[in-house]
């Protein structure tokens, strides 16, 4: 194996940057990782705290769920999607009951590779259902993915600008972002008003979106993160989706929730939107599915929307969609779900985390806002006025975490951690579900360290 050295000079000079981010300026190449921690060439430990961005959400190098691979690669490793093979049946199937139990509703579920990919599939089942209608309402700050579909409904132009022009843009809408409400509201009363202000739209055909004559909408459907991922981990007043479907409703256009980073318990519940006692008509899934194990995405659809009728065979296709290995470890992770009171253990540990976030605050002024839901968790760094945007002083704790130098019980390790929200000065903590509560009061005093150190910089 060559050295870090010539692994980062070849890097330099063979790999593309462009399927990556490089945070720091000398990145870290990791050769293991088990738990809740990766481990660099010279093992030393790094405490995770974003889990691939919520993609290995029951940790690192899970003996249950790798075994399952073990043995589907023994057995039935790949087959063409176009054949049958049980655990996709299997899966399907345990999603759409898990989903008519709490919605009510009789659906199917299409797979993809992916979150992104999954995204597009659902783009095209809109597009479909709605009679061709193309446009599509999305949050400021919401992220769907990088694929020319997915960008064109995530609000960074960043992610469209080299592109071309994306003439099926969405009309995005403002997300409220409690930390940075007006002031003199409550978080509900902020939510009421967002509200009004996307109901506004439909008032008279002159607001752009409506036609009153024949009671039609310009837009097919509203994709929704019922918590915002890359935008920050932003949690919406309680009040404020059901405000949002009501008028959705009314004027019969498709609430379609992006469940790719928040599902699979991240939230303490199997799918986020739960929270907000809100039905959806598509919800797309991918990430923790497979524990990060294996591409596997995909979404589920009420029967209406996607059943053979109206969206026959062939309506779109992937050679490594449905792939036995992605749905055997799907299956498997729906199982040890079904097992185990995640909503519970996951509560609890994100009422610990957040406590001491809390903590945190009260001994530096720079975090400006803490807040989360389960162990979907967030840290707004700001300046010592705990409320300008700091993007600079998380960029030092970033690299202070990846240099591998924190001092823990007289050893060096490291603190991995992600960076979000609209000014790019949000810590999102996205730990390991199966994090223990020793690990997470390491992580707390990590930070602790981490964010001292920063300012001293």
């Amino acid at each position: 194996m060559p050295d870090d050295a010539q692994l980062l000079a070849d890097e330099a000079k063979y790999c593309s940057f462009g399927d990556t981010v490089h945070y720091v300026e000398h990145p870290n190449i990791f050769a293991h990782c088990e738990g809740s921690y990766m481990y660099d060439t010279a093992g030393k430990s790094y405490l995770d705290l974003q889990m691939w961005y919520s993609a290995v959400n029951f940790g690192y190098g899970n003996e249950r769920l790798n075994n399952v691979l073990k043995r589907q690669i023994d057995t039935l490793p790949q087959t063409a999607s176009q054949y049958l093979h049980p655990t996709k049946i299997q899966l399907a199937k345990v999603i759409a009951e898990d989903m008519k139990s709490k919605f009510g509703l009789d659906g199917r579920v299409h797979f993809n590779v992916g979150g992104s990919q999954s995204i597009e599939d659902s783009l095209k089942l809109v597009r479909n259902a709605t009679h061709g209608k193309s446009l599509m309402f999305a949050f400021e700050g919401g992220y769907h993915g990088r694929t020319l579909g997915a960008s064109s409904i995530t609000s960074s132009y960043r992610y469209r600008r080299r592109y071309g022009h994306f003439g099926d843009r969405a009309q995005f809408i403002p997300f409220p972002y409690p930390f940075r409400r007006p002031k003199g509201m409550t978080a509900e009363e902020y939510g009421e008003h967002c509200v009004n202000e996307f109901a506004r739209l439909f008032e008279t055909e002159y607001n752009g979106v409506w036609d009153p004559k024949v009671g039609e909408s310009e837009y097919a459907a509203f994709y929704v993160e019922p918590i915002q991922g890359t935008g920050g981990y932003v949690v919406p007043p309680r009040n404020f989706f059901k405000g949002i479907k009501k008028v959705l409703d009314q004027y019969g256009i498709l609430l379609v929730v992006d469940e790719v980073q928040m599902g699979f318990y991240r939230t303490g519940k199997l799918w986020s939107i739960e929270h907000f006692g809100v039905t959806p008509d598509i919800l797309v899934f991918a990430k923790s599915l497979t524990n990060g194990l294996n591409p596997l995405g995909g979404l589920w659809a009420r029967e209406e929307l996607i059943n053979p009728t109206i969206f026959p065979p062939g309506s779109t296709h992937s050679t490594f969609a449905s792939n036995p290995l992605g749905t055997a470890l799907g299956l498997e992770v729906m199982q040890m779900l079904k097992e185990t009171d995640y909503e519970t253990m996951v509560m609890a540990k994100g009422a610990h985390f957040l406590e001491g976030l809390k903590d945190l605050q009260k001994r530096h002024k720079e975090i400006g806002d803490v807040d989360g839901l389960g162990l979907a968790l967030r840290a707004e760094i700001c300046t010592d006025d705990g409320f300008t945007p700091n993007k600079a002083l998380l960029d030092k704790m970033v690299e202070i975490g990846l240099s591998g130098d924190l001092d823990w019980k007289g050893k060096k390790m490291g603190l991995i951690l992600d960076v979000g929200g609209y000014y790019k000065n949000v810590i999102t903590l996205a730990p390991s579900l199966h994090i223990t509560t020793e690990e997470i009061d390491q992580g707390l005093a990590l930070l602790d360290q981490l964010i001292t150190r920063a300012k001293n910089a």
